[in-house]
């Protein structure tokens, strides 16, 4: 027997490999499925199943395009009801894998199709659960990503959740080993743990919600608060893995197609596409197409694509760093943005050779924002979210954070100047690129952050509750 995580940082998403005597099973797969391919192929296998966990709202997964890839067929859990075929699992259904077993627990609450693998070894002893949303390491999955397509409420759904806890994951024996589909960083929970493996045992004992003294109407209570509106591409990407998708060759082939500045400019115009910037926030500082968004590939890329762009349907051409075109486009489409119309060839130093007009951003360090606020010179305004602001902030900093810049426009002075900054300087320069692109250009970008702030003699204060006060 093998098992093998297969983790995508970006998304915080763990999909999993089983391999038993020469037969495979995949859980939660990725939406590019050739390096599954490739993985069965040199390990002399064959995909008996493709079990999914969920519909998935994060991002696209990649059943459908591998069950065509391998005849092999989705399973769901109860209360599935897809546009296409799959095994519909019975609560307590097995599927034998080589000598072991896997057997579907419906864990319900999350979604109501949320449903458990549990893994028994060839001696029939539990081994391992691939929990899917259902549990995390140090949290559960959020209960208010399902409610807004029938009647149900996030209550409703945070009771099942408890009762699937209590009656189907907490019996089972300490030394069972917990495989989740997400870890710290995904929008679908709150609290997770940076680890990405663990022990049920050591998750009763760590995770909040699996307090064995909790009631019913506690854990409710904890589970549904806190909990920010959920991004907007999250009902998209549900749509998608439940009615089907492009197939991921021509998304590539129609993403990957090369655009001189003449040709790039003319789709742009013609399409109305968006402009994304996807290299490094420094080089966009110093100079990019005008009207251009910048979100960079080595951040928290995909899950920000989703949470501003937000319509998947949105068509994108690119600017991305040379020989990184089909990686972007590829992690576009992890999240649903199918309508990549090609990117910039030679990137942005191809457009600036053409004579092409280009905008840049105006920046300090942090000694140069000390300097204006000794000088009461300084409007700051802090996009970090909201837990980072409330922690520590600089002394009258106003909070606008990145999720929800639109609904902070008018917070922008229109006249003379104000400093932008964030944790590190990736997300001030999305956050700079938003405002320009809506006409806001008398912004000031922090450089290095609230890393680099912390550094100087800058006034920051500790937030205090006012029912302290």
């Amino acid at each position: 027997m093998n098992i093998e995580q297969i983790y995508t940082g970006c998304l915080a998403q763990g999909a999993y490999y089983i391999e038993s005597q020469g037969e495979v099973a995949i859980i939660d797969p990725l939406r590019e499925v050739q390096p599954y391919l490739d993985r069965v192929k040199k390990d002399g296998a064959k995909v008996k199943y493709i079990f999914e966990t969920h519909f998935h709202a994060d991002f696209v997964s990649g059943h459908l395009t591998l069950s065509k890839e391998t005849g092999a067929p989705i399973v769901y859990g109860p209360n599935a009801n897809p546009d296409f075929d799959v095994v519909v699992a019975k609560d307590g259904q097995e599927f034998p894998l080589g000598e072991i077993t896997l057997v579907a627990l419906h864990t319900p609450g999350h979604t109501m199709e949320s449903t458990t693998y549990l893994l028994r070894d060839k001696d029939g002893k539990d081994y391992a659960i691939f929990s899917g949303d259902t549990l995390f390491l140090g949290d559960v999955g959020r209960p208010d990503l399902a409610q807004k397509a029938n009647t149900i409420t996030q209550e409703d759904l945070a009771g099942y959740l408890f009762d699937s806890l209590r009656n189907k994951i907490m019996p089972l024996a300490d030394d069972v080993i917990v495989y989740p589909a997400h870890g710290a960083g995904s929008a679908c929970g709150k609290n997770m743990m940076k680890e990405t493996v663990d022990s049920l045992g050591n998750q009763k004992k760590m995770n909040y919600a699996l307090r064995a003294d909790m009631s019913k109407e506690e854990f409710i209570q904890e589970v549904t608060d806190g909990l920010l509106p959920p991004p907007s591409y999250f009902p998209l990407n549900v749509k998608m893995n439940k009615s089907g998708y492009e197939d991921i060759d021509k998304v590539l082939a129609r993403g990957t197609r090369a655009l001189d500045p003449a040709a790039f400019e003319q789709v742009a115009n013609a399409e109305g596409a968006l402009i994304l910037d996807v290299r490094h926030q420094n080089d966009f500082v110093l100079g990019h197409i005008p009207q251009s968004i910048f979100i960079g590939i080595d951040g928290g890329f995909a899950p920000w694509v989703g949470a501003l762009i937000a319509d998947v349907k949105q068509p994108i051409l690119l600017v991305a760093p040379e020989g990184r075109e089909e990686e972007t486009v590829t992690r576009l489409s992890r999240v649903g943005f199918d309508n990549t119309l090609g990117y910039l060839e030679g990137s942005f130093t191809a457009w600036k050779a053409a004579g092409k007009e280009y905008d840049s951003i105006s920046g300090v360090n942090a000694e140069g924002l000390e300097q204006a606020i000794k000088n009461k010179e300084a409007i700051v305004f802090d996009v970090r979210k909201e837990g980072e602001f409330l922690s520590e902030h600089i002394q009258g900093a106003q909070h606008a954070p990145l999720d929800y810049l639109n609904e902070h426009l008018k917070d922008f002075p229109e006249q003379g100047t104000f400093y932008v900054h964030c944790a590190g300087g990736y997300r001030s320069v999305i956050a700079a690129s938003l405002l320009k692109k809506r006409g806001i250009h008398n912004l000031i970008d922090v450089k290095g952050g609230f890393k680099a702030i912390k550094e100087t003699a800058i006034p920051v204060t500790d937030y205090v509750c006012p029912s302290t006060l």
